[in-house]
């Protein structure tokens, strides 16, 4: 069993950064893939970005591309989504998760809470 727990959410204008942070407790954390999602108000949760559970290869979703670092200290058992020239689109609650999966799949087995980004213009 792994439990997420998230930070580092708040309110940013756009153009500025905020750095997130997922904090996992459990067994075995270095042998899971992390992701990160993200819903907004009225939609549907979507795929921002993943890392190996080597923190050697990453992806990311188009609209992030460029702007968003994924990366992971698993000697501290936590990953971290660098979010930089955010923008108003960007705002809603994000979600780490982690699972025994490859990199390219979004069948993650654990979840935590989410912590709210809002982005104002």
């Amino acid at each position: 069993q792994v439990q997420l727990v998230e930070s580092g959410g708040g309110l940013v204008q756009a153009g500025g950064s905020l750095r997130l942070s997922c904090a996992a407790s459990g067994r075995r954390f270095s042998d899971y893939a992390m992701g990160w999602f993200r819903q907004a108000p009225g939609k549907e949760r979507e795929f921002v970005a993943a890392i190996n559970w080597s923190g050697g290869s990453s992806r990311y979703a188009d609209s992030v591309k460029g702007r968003f670092t994924v990366s992971r200290d698993n000697a501290k058992n936590t990953v971290y989504l660098q979010m930089n020239s955010l923008k108003p689109e960007d705002t809603g609650i994000y979600y780490c998760a982690g699972g025994r999966i490859a990199l390219i799949s979004t069948n993650y087995d654990y979840w935590g809470q989410g912590t709210q980004v809002t982005v104002s213009s």
